[in-house]
């Protein structure tokens, strides 16, 4: 039988909304038993943006499948005993509120470190320490802080978000990396330690080839961007690569929002593209023939490319240009991503049954690995584990689990 490459690992997982539910995810995902502890309220996004009413939100399911969920009112004696037993228990604690907020409910690392020698405690945080620390940190503020929105849009217009969750998400790829070494060190130490990731420094990570560009600006303007003037920092590119290889997206007919695509223009791609455009000429023209010689000329060049692109639908052109081993992608949108069959048969668009919901798509595991296999299952409802959890495993009785429901306290 098939284990998982984290099956035995106990995570308690005190996270809400994005950044440490999508670690936690992956997580559960990789096989640990990921303990959701909730407040009895429940975790604010099962409410966010509902689109069925008196059902968790798809904000809220897409973040935690594979989970389980427990409630507690850590702010009642008796909830934090509990608490103190369930961090005894687990291997992983990770949670995401503000600065403070644990240390304040009687948890600091040195007590918790107390009750469980090995135990990693991982937190999330929008800044590291310095003047940002009590900032209140959001997806788009950590990609404004973080080197993301100076560096994105357009050179005539204002900086712009990516919509992909760098400040979020992305910050919970790190903390599982950060996680998974912890865990691989305490099988030689033997204890447990301390983890923190900061959004902005993860969003910083991501954005490393700008501070690289930043540093290259020093000794001239950036022959690779399509920008004609350069000040003193790194520019907003439009949708030039950023690498060593020039790429834009290009329109393609009949001109819809997302009809485009992303082409990078090797110098062993050049004279294929040139016969493809209808302009062979091109190709051993000393003025278009190097990449030298195209740099000054790339606003020119994909404008070429485009008058070819723009007279074929993208799926056309995509066919065209693979078959010249030249690199491209088509622009996807979000209703091609879910109806992909190429993404559902690898397990990246996943079809889930809920008990509320009924049937609802989410996003499948990136990570795959061939002894530990993903399937996904529904998050879970709020509480739906108290009596697994409280008696099964902490060993209360039925009429204390009564009490507990009575008395507020989960």
């Amino acid at each position: 039988m098939t284990t998982k490459a984290l099956e035995g690992i106990r995570v308690l997982d005190m996270t809400h909304v994005q950044s440490g539910p999508s670690a936690t995810q992956l997580m559960a995902w990789l096989g640990a038993d990921v303990v959701k502890l909730e407040a009895p309220s429940g975790d604010i996004t099962r409410a966010q943006l509902r689109d069925i009413p008196d059902a968790d939100s798809l904000y809220f399911t897409m973040l935690n499948s594979n989970k389980r969920s427990i409630t507690l009112n850590t702010k009642t004696e008796r909830g934090k005993q509990l608490l103190t037993e369930l961090i005894r228990r687990s291997d992983v604690m990770v949670e995401n509120f503000g600065p403070g907020a644990i240390d304040r409910m009687g948890f600091t690392w040195d007590r918790i470190r107390e009750i469980n020698p090995r135990i990693v405690y991982a937190s999330i945080k929008g800044f590291g320490d310095g003047p940002y620390t009590d900032f209140k940190a959001y997806e788009v503020v950590a990609q404004a802080m973080g080197g993301s929105m100076s560096t994105t849009g357009f050179e005539d217009g204002p900086p712009m978000a990516t919509g992909a969750q760098i400040g979020d998400s992305g910050t919970g790829v790190h903390v599982v990396a950060a996680i998974l070494a912890a865990l691989l060190q305490r099988t030689r130490t033997g204890r447990g330690q301390r983890v923190n990731v900061a959004m902005q420094h993860a969003v910083l990570n991501l954005c490393r080839v700008k501070l690289r560009d930043q540093q290259r600006l020093a000794h001239g303007p950036l022959a690779e961007y399509p920008n004609e003037d350069f000040g003193d920092e790194v520019p907003r590119s439009g949708n030039a690569s950023g690498g060593g290889q020039p790429g834009w997206a290009v329109r393609c007919a009949p001109g819809g929002p997302n009809d485009y695509v992303y082409v990078i223009v090797q110098p062993p791609g050049w004279k294929p593209i040139t016969r493809l455009i209808g302009r062979p000429e091109l190709g051993d023209d000393p003025e278009w023939a190097t990449p030298a010689a195209r740099l000054p000329k790339l606003a020119k060049m994909f404008q070429l490319i485009e008058e070819w692109t723009g007279t074929l639908p993208k799926w056309q052109v995509l066919e065209q240009l693979n078959a010249q081993n030249i690199p491209c992608g088509p622009i996807l949108s979000t209703k091609e991503i879910i109806e992909d069959a190429s993404l559902a048969a690898d397990g990246m668009v996943v079809e889930v049954e809920h008990p509320e919901r009924g049937s609802y798509v989410t996003v499948g595991s990136p990570l795959k690995l061939s002894d530990s296999p993903v399937d996904i299952t529904a998050s879970p409802l709020l509480g739906e584990h108290n009596e697994e959890i409280y008696i099964g495993e902490l060993g209360l009785g039925d009429e204390e689990l009564r009490l507990l429901r009575s008395g507020g306290v989960i």
